[in-house]
């Protein structure tokens, strides 16, 4: 049987990082320092998600603190997850965006609807995410999580920082 190649879903993150750092010039960064809203879905579980976050500008050259609360409703749970990530910027030559990349650990707290085997449980995870996204100097962003431990397993979220 003829079976055409699949390509995981770390393969695909660490080539678009890659790819991205190839992109990069040296100049200064466009971290969006200030407060930001995002939504977006998550997979695993299926859940639409939203949430802010605070990006402090650069703590040294092009690296930030970006912490963040998401709330994901759906698939018999409501999950909170409490992200506390670090990106590192990557400006793209010439243009106003830059892609950026990183990661952090995370507080989950997953609560079970009554619908469930679960019946109003309430869990509290560690979890930890690794990140890529790509962000616009005018506080428009994209971004996709890969959740490890107990974290949900992926995300993709858009947002806009405002300055």
């Amino acid at each position: 049987m003829n079976r055409s190649p699949r390509l995981s879903f770390p393969l695909v993150l660490v080539t678009f990082v890659v790819a991205s750092w190839m992109l990069a010039a040296p100049g200064p960064a466009h971290a969006q320092k200030g407060p930001g809203v995002r939504a977006g879905v998550s997979g695993d579980p299926d859940q639409f998600i939203f949430g802010g976050h605070y990006d402090t500008g650069p703590l040294i050259e092009r690296l930030s603190f970006r912490p963040n609360v998401e709330v994901g409703v759906g698939d018999d749970r409501t999950t909170v997850s409490a992200n506390f990530e670090f990106v590192y910027w990557f400006p793209i030559q010439k243009k106003p965006w830059s892609v950026y990349a990183g990661g952090g650990p995370a507080l989950v707290v997953y609560h079970y609807s009554e619908g469930t085997d679960h019946a109003g449980r309430t869990d509290t995870e560690p979890g930890f995410n690794l990140l890529v996204g790509i962000a616009h100097r005018g506080g428009l962003f994209a971004e996709v999580k890969a959740g490890l431990i107990d974290s949900p397993a992926v995300k993709f979220t858009v947002g806009y920082t405002f300055r």
